[in-house]
């Protein structure tokens, strides 16, 4: 039988995904899972953009220009104009996500055996695309007693060598939660204007800030117009994940060429998606408003049930709808395996994602998982509960 390659072998699990099969099963068992393991916003996609695809006069449902519409991409200009940002419609290419814009910089940016330097814990994906394109990641631990802090210019400087070619950071995080100041972006900055680096942030989650805090695009910082790329989508915005819409945004021309042709390879970005992109951006900003104060309640209780389990430590996120903490058990996956297949509180129980697959460094994370917050208040207090009484049982075997 033929084998498959090297590449799919390595290929890594989402750490996201891996557990559905234990969820689905336990489903069959008639338990009812409050599902903590996915970033999937439960706040409605808002109305504009269905009613947009409705009343669409579409004849033909064709291929658009493979960067994406002209009259989307000056609807993003807009949104970017409106955060005081100058990007042109021609310093946009759309994709289909981010996850699609990610893998088209990692191609566009990075040649095989060419280094990454990545914080970890980061979000999965990147080390899997980095995989898929033979490209090295360097990890730089952040620590969850510093809240998962940017590490210190020394860390980075230590792995910084000749193939090393960009740092990668998302910002607020996935999966911790952590939003990067700009004293810390312009730490970035300086390495990577004294190194030639490319700097790639996933700024995504960016309306995603609590606690009074503000958001810095990396796009807004002075010198770095040549080394700037960054990631957005339409995903948790505007809570329209299968949408299937997001950008690579640069000033970098050399950059936007390269990542145009693989744009072209794949043909285009879906139509559909577009249109209701483009209605998004008339959206009232009262939605994102509200979308933020709903999160934050959310984040809130998670903090205070979490933080009053024994031997739980959970740093408080300032942005994005994760937290990442680290639990009182002998390995996460095989705990949130166990809930799974062993457990029930009151015929419920949690699907979490465990924290290894966060990280790129062997054995770190076994005891730390991700939360994502994106159910309404109370299911999480039942997913807490559930939690609590999972943790007490787990140990008390």
């Amino acid at each position: 039988m033929p084998k498959v390659s090297k590449r799919g072998l390595s290929m890594p699990s989402s750490p996201i995904r891996k557990l559905f099969p234990f969820a689905d099963k336990a489903r069959k068992e008639g338990k009812k899972i409050y599902q903590l393991n996915i970033g999937q916003p439960d706040i409605a996609t808002p109305k504009e953009a269905f009613d947009a695809v409705k009343n669409t006069d579409l004849e033909v449902l064709a291929y658009s220009p493979s960067e994406g519409y002209e009259w989307y991409r000056d609807k993003i200009a807009g949104y970017y104009k409106g955060l005081g940002l100058e990007i042109s419609s021609r310093e946009i290419i759309v994709t289909a996500g981010a996850s699609e814009a990610l893998n088209f910089v990692m191609n566009s940016c990075f040649d095989p055996e060419d280094e990454i330097i990545v914080p970890e814990p980061f979000y999965a994906n990147y080390n899997g695309f980095s995989k898929a394109g033979n490209i090295r990641v360097k990890p730089i631990t952040a620590s969850i007693e510093s809240g998962f802090a940017l590490p210190p210019m020394e860390d980075f400087e230590k792995e910084i060598s000749s193939s090393t070619k960009g740092i990668l950071i998302c910002n607020p995080s996935n999966p911790t939660g952590y939003l990067y100041s700009k004293e810390e972006l312009e730490v970035l900055k300086n390495i990577v204007l004294k190194h030639d680096l490319f700097l790639l942030v996933d700024e995504v989650y960016r309306e995603f800030v609590y606690d009074g805090k503000s958001h810095t695009s990396v796009l807004s910082l002075e010198g770095l117009e040549n080394h700037a790329i960054v990631f957005d989508s339409v995903s948790k915005r505007y809570s329209a994940c299968g949408a299937r819409i997001g950008m690579i945004i640069s000033k970098n021309n050399e950059v936007m060429q390269a990542a145009l042709k693989f744009a072209q390879a794949r043909l285009s970005p879906p139509t559909m998606g577009q249109i209701m992109g483009a209605a998004m951006t008339t959206v009232s900003p009262s939605y994102i408003h509200e979308a933020i104060e709903e999160y934050d309640k959310r984040r809130k209780i998670c903090i205070e049930r979490l933080s009053a389990m024994e031997g739980v430590i959970c740093p408080h996120p300032g942005g994005a709808f994760y937290l990442f903490v680290k639990l009182p058990v002998d390995s996460t996956e095989n705990f949130c395996k166990w809930m799974l297949e062993s457990f029930d509180h009151e015929g419920e129980t949690v699907l979490m994602a465990p924290g290894a697959g966060f990280y790129a460094s062997e054995g770190l994370g076994e005891q730390e998982a991700r939360i994502a917050y994106v159910l309404n208040e109370k299911d999480l207090h039942r997913a807490m509960d559930c939690l609590e009484a999972g943790l007490k049982a787990y140990n008390n075997r």
